[in-house]
C-alpha cells in the first residue's frame, strides 16, 4: 500500500510503500491526531521506520501502490 504523508511548513509529502493494511494506518493516524502517540509511526517494506511529529501532520493518502511500467514503447 501507498502513504503519501503532507507535513506542515515543508514543500515535499513522504512517500513510502508499505505492508501494513489500511486499517492500521487508519488506526496509527487516528491515534496520533487524537493525542494518544505523539508520533506517527509508520514502517516501510524495507524495515524502515518513518516517524513524524502528530502535531505537524497536514494530511495522509491512502491508496494502493500503481504497478510499475518496465520497457520501452511507443506512447
Amino acid at each position: 500500500m501507498e502513504v503519501k504523508i503532507g507535513v506542515l511548513h515543508t514543500p515535499r509529502e513522504i512517500v513510502l510503500e508499505t505492508g501494513q493494511s489500511a486499517e492500521a494506518v487508519e488506526q496509527a493516524v487516528a491515534e496520533a491526531l487524537t493525542g494518544k502517540a505523539p508520533l506517527l509511526s509508520l514502517e516501510d517494506e524495507h524495515g524502515r521506520k518513518v516517524l513524524v511529529p502528530a502535531d505537524r501532520l497536514a494530511y495522509v493518502e491512502l491508496g494502493e501502490a500503481a504497478p510499475r511500467k518496465v520497457g520501452f514503447g511507443a506512447l
